[in-house]
């Protein structure tokens, strides 16, 4: 007989890896269960009470979502995902576009979901330039200046950056995009825990949302699409013409009710919520720093996500240093999409780090369920971790102290 495993984390264990999959809120998983112990109805069939039902609870969810970000309902599909809704937004508008725009810009920090679609698009002749940005990951204005010209279709930039922190100013960059004719996307998913986008204010044209970046499940995301944007993008899949016939398929209920639940405990309590952790942060960034000399941030001091914090350790390899604090404590080298990969981050190569520098750097990510302890608890168990691993590296270092 197979068990199911059970997905408990150690008594003891303290996780701060909340840019890779931030913990469902109980009162999602609340609002989930019925759907899943009842839900039978398939809330594209218009037929019966059934599908009536969860057509009502996906439209709501739907509105829930719209109403955090600043946008009506029915500029919201549903995927997958936020890689999904990246691959849409980009191959879907770029494959759709005039003849005479055949070019993409991103940036050089952007997420692999976004870089991706563009190494993509270019064996298919489009051109596609990855700006540069300075060492805090903002985006070079110059530069991007320089490559905006009429011959672009989209940009595509990050709004907050899940490495190191950054957040972007996404509305001037808007502004600058649109006045060339072309369009703005964004991968939001790490935005909805760094503040509380409203997407019309800030001009863009195109934003990708995550649920499992939010509190909600893992699985569901969501495209946002401006009034008359989805006349250019092209549809990836085929199927049943739902959604705009853009992302079509069948939904799931319980997880389009959990990514909106998620939004409307965000919007209800999420300022107060990103200064508690903007707060804890900034307390973790100034213990760490004390208790680890040579240690130091990477990214923005200010415009940065609250619960964000990268720092290059004074070790050979980071890795090690992670190794050593299990399974006690969940911190990362860098975008779990990269996990186990012996490449260093493409997002620290771009803002001045050498391979082996960023190598030797960790990423912590807190927030809603972090705390005052766990924060102490992990700079004490981090600062242990890297002296043993620079005595282990260099043994004589014991020796000659």
């Amino acid at each position: 007989m197979i068990r199911a495993m059970n997905p408990a984390p150690p008594s003891d264990g303290i996780y701060l890896d909340y840019h890779a999959s931030t913990p469902v809120d109980p009162a999602v998983i609340e609002a989930m269960l019925p759907w899943w112990q009842h839900g039978t109805g398939n809330p594209h069939s218009h037929e019966h009470a059934f599908g009536w039902r969860a057509a009502e609870a996906v439209d709501r969810a739907r509105t829930q979502i719209a109403d955090l970000i600043g946008a009506d309902s029915q500029d919201v599909i549903f995927t997958s995902g936020a890689t999904d809704a990246n691959n849409l937004a980009i191959l879907g508008t770029m494959r759709c576009g005039e003849s005479s725009r055949r070019t993409l810009l991103t940036t050089a920090i952007d997420h692999a979901s976004i870089l991706g679609p563009a190494s993509a698009l270019r064996e298919e002749g489009f051109r596609c330039i990855a700006l540069p940005v300075d060492p805090d990951g903002f985006l070079l204005r110059d530069a991007f200046l320089d490559a905006l010209g009429e011959d672009v279709l989209l940009v595509s930039v990050g709004a907050a950056n899940n490495e190191i922190g950054t957040l972007q100013d996404v509305p001037w960059i808007a502004d600058r995009c649109h006045e060339v004719g072309a369009l703005l996307h964004t991968d939001a998913a790490q935005a909805l825990t760094a503040a509380r986008p409203s997407f019309s204010d800030w001009g863009v044209d195109l934003a990708s949302l995550s649920a499992h970046k939010a509190y909600g499940p893992q699985g569901i995301g969501a495209l946002f699409i401006a009034p008359g944007t989805a006349r250019h993008i092209r549809a990836l899949s085929f199927g049943g013409g739902q959604q705009l016939g853009l992302k079509p398929g069948t939904l799931p209920t319980a997880l389009c009710v959990g990514f909106g639940e998620a939004c409307e405990i965000l919007q209800n309590q999420g300022c107060a919520e990103r200064q508690r952790i903007e707060r804890l942060r900034d307390v973790l960034i100034a213990s760490a720093l004390t208790a680890i000399p040579g240690a130091e941030l990477n990214g923005p001091r200010e415009h940065r996500h609250p619960g964000n914090i990268n720092l290059r350790l004074p070790c050979d390899d980071a890795r090690d240093v992670i190794q050593r604090m299990q399974p006690a404590f969940a911190i990362s080298s860098g975008s779990a999409c990269q996990s186990g990969s012996d490449q260093a981050s493409h997002v620290l190569e771009a803002i001045g780090l050498t391979g082996a520098q960023a190598r030797a750097c960790v990423r912590l990510g807190i927030g809603r369920f972090s705390t005052v302890e766990d924060v102490r608890a992990v700079v004490g168990a981090m600062a242990s971790a890297v002296t043993a691993s620079r005595e282990c590296s260099c043994p004589d270092v014991a020796l000659r102290a």
